[in-house]
């Protein structure tokens, strides 16, 4: 069986059960103390009741102008979901749906008709033709190397779920309807 690669193993560590308190947070984290107004408070309690949420939340769209990993998990308890960095490419060549994130980057989506195994044999196809862009190419491999590394790691399970995509009409929204 090939190894996997640190980054993907790392990735998948995070995802294995621990002892005590569940993370709020993959990434490393540190407790600190802050004295903010009191409107601050009030308005970042208006984001999320949990303070340390809010203020990851209100710190976004900064963190949105950081390079990110091409592709990479994102935790929350002991699931997670791919997200990437966006590009047409890979909604052109695999057939998902990218979902926009508030930092910029995408979640994968996909219709009923394709499957986990599918995706994963477009994005090997697409790599196979070369005729991928660097940056694309960067993209498909790291997606590629999430699944690959989640389906042969005997503790994580892959599942498809459905999320709600609310998709607007390109054409001006009054206040009556068209027919």
């Amino acid at each position: 069986m090939k190894r996997l690669d640190s980054a993907s193993t790392a990735a998948l560590k995070g995802l294995a059960p621990r002892r005590g308190r569940p993370r709020k947070f993959r990434a490393p984290s540190r407790a600190v103390t802050l004295t903010l107004p009191d409107e601050v408070l009030a308005a970042l309690g208006a984001i999320d009741r949990d303070l340390g949420r809010a203020i990851v939340r209100a710190a976004q769209p900064e963190m949105a102008k950081r390079e990110h990993p091409p592709a990479e998990l994102a935790a929350f308890g002991r699931r997670a979901v791919i997200v990437v960095n966006p590009t047409r490419t890979l909604e052109e060549h695999t057939g998902v749906l990218l979902i926009p994130l508030p930092d910029g980057r995408a979640l994968i989506s996909f219709d009923q008709s394709m499957t986990v195994d599918s995706l994963e044999l477009r994005i090997e196809d697409a790599l196979e033709e070369g005729r991928l862009p660097k940056e694309d190419l960067r993209i498909f491999e790291a997606i590629r190397d999430l699944l690959r590394s989640a389906r042969r790691a005997g503790d994580v399970r892959l599942y498809e779920r459905q999320i709600i995509v609310l998709e607007f009409d390109r054409r001006k929204r009054g206040t009556g309807r068209r027919r």
